[in-house]
């Protein structure tokens, strides 16, 4: 006998079949017993009257895996209108040490710290495996979005021979004698493989060696990385980024309609076209001072509720930061040399997104890095490239757990991340 999910039961009332999963909760009446089972398509409820089975039921844990055969029956108060009855169930594995918190609760009520210490347990948890279900769509989204606009999916290295995109804060590593790093950005790759295929993107880890402990920032996170060629200017990064959004919560919307409902979401809707202020008026919607030379999030959450307010928009494009607060590639504006082609979008007053237009000529990279007063020689291999003719072109990356923990409303980015590793956490 084949076996089912829980969501097909309600396809085969009056037959015999086969389910397998958790022990999701027992409860143990007078005169009857409930057996809850959980797999990954949801929660099954079978029902037991026969005392051999109870017993059987009764010395089995909660998470112990289990097998049930019966007879699937309608009752409406049961989980998708059906339940298992005149059962029998087997274990496929010894007795299950219970978690340090009850999975077959609404909510987990352990600590954070709690759950994470126990990350292969407490993502069992309904609420916790439906954000990680919401990140997959997200992906999904994010690769049908530009597979349909002709880009190319790439593959870049995660060990680099140098810490030069963005300075110290790199975690070193031992290559074989040599000093090595782990990549903080596929940012330079991505570029050279424009001009190879023009549109690609990348869905990969990143790393930071940051010292910052907030609810926002990662050691390792996921980046979706986009770079296209043949731009007028950072507006047609802007436009994709706009579009591949809206497919990104489409996808959610198609493939993680079940985890939504379990967390109670209604996605945002993206606008025809995004809000975007210049960073000059951000500041003073913000209530910044004139020379403040970046976005605090304070400055930002206040955009957030000004985007919303004003435009009923969750998203809301800031453009033009200043060049001192940009890296040496970013192209400048060409009316206002001091600020940039380059912009971040807003996420319910939350950075999300960093993008803009990149130099494109040999000698602009040179004046650029002599202008920060970086040598060349480091990054010989990758402006290099540049001699041999390199379109305009432009680009941004998503940060995927972010992304879902603005989704999802979770407070902390740690949420939403299976296995996260930050400043403190190395495991599990």
């Amino acid at each position: 006998m084949q076996r089912i999910l829980s969501s097909q039961l309600s396809h085969h009332v009056g037959a015999t079949v086969r389910i397998a999963g958790w022990v999701h909760r027992r409860r143990l009446l007078k005169s009857v017993a409930f057996l809850i089972v959980r797999d990954a398509a949801g929660l099954a409820q079978v029902v037991v009257t026969d005392p051999a089975v109870r017993a059987a039921v009764e010395s089995l844990p909660e998470e112990t895996v289990v097998e049930v055969v019966g007879t699937v029956v309608a009752n409406a108060t049961a989980p998708a209108g059906v339940e298992l009855a005149e059962p029998t169930v087997r274990p496929l594995g010894p007795p299950a040490v219970p978690p340090p918190f009850d999975l077959y609760r609404p909510a987990l009520t352990a600590t954070l710290p709690t759950q994470l210490d126990h990350a292969p347990t407490a993502l069992r948890h309904p609420t916790r495996s439906a954000a990680l279900r919401i990140s997959a769509a997200a992906v999904a989204g994010f690769r049908a979005a530009l597979d349909a606009r002709g880009f190319v999916e790439i593959h870049t290295p995660k060990v680099v021979a140098s810490s030069t995109e963005s300075g110290a804060n790199v975690f070193a590593l031992d290559w074989f004698g040599r000093p090595a790093y782990l990549a903080q950005s596929p940012q330079f790759y991505k570029q050279l493989m424009v001009g190879v295929f023009e549109r690609v993107y990348e869905v990969g880890p990143v790393f930071r060696a940051e010292p910052h402990d907030t609810v926002r920032h990662l050691a390792q996170y996921t980046s979706l990385d986009v770079e296209l060629g043949f731009v007028a200017d950072h507006r047609d990064v802007m436009a994709v980024l706009r579009e591949t959004l809206a497919g990104m919560l489409a996808e959610v919307a198609e493939r993680a309609g079940g985890a939504l409902a379990t967390l109670d979401l209604t996605l945002p809707g993206v606008p025809a076209e995004i809000p975007a202020v210049h960073f000059i008026e951000a500041l003073k919607i913000a209530g910044a001072p004139a020379d403040e030379p970046d976005l605090a999030p304070a400055h930002e959450r206040a955009l957030g509720e000004w985007a919303l307010r004003e435009h009923g928009s969750d998203f809301l494009f800031v453009t033009g930061y200043p060049m001192a607060k940009r890296p040496f590639y970013t192209h400048p504006d060409p009316a206002r040399p001091t600020h940039s082609n380059g912009f971040d979008l807003l996420f319910r007053g939350m950075e999300l997104v960093t993008g803009g237009q990149r130099l494109h000529r040999y000698e602009d990279y040179l004046a650029a890095l002599a202008a920060r007063g970086e040598p060349v020689e480091p990054y010989a291999g990758y402006v290099d490239a540049f001699r041999h003719g390199m379109p305009p072109h432009g680009g941004f990356a998503i940060g995927l757990e972010r992304f879902v923990a603005r989704l999802t409303g979770a407070a902390n980015v740690r949420e939403v991340t299976a296995f996260p590793r930050d400043l403190h956490r190395l495991t599990p």
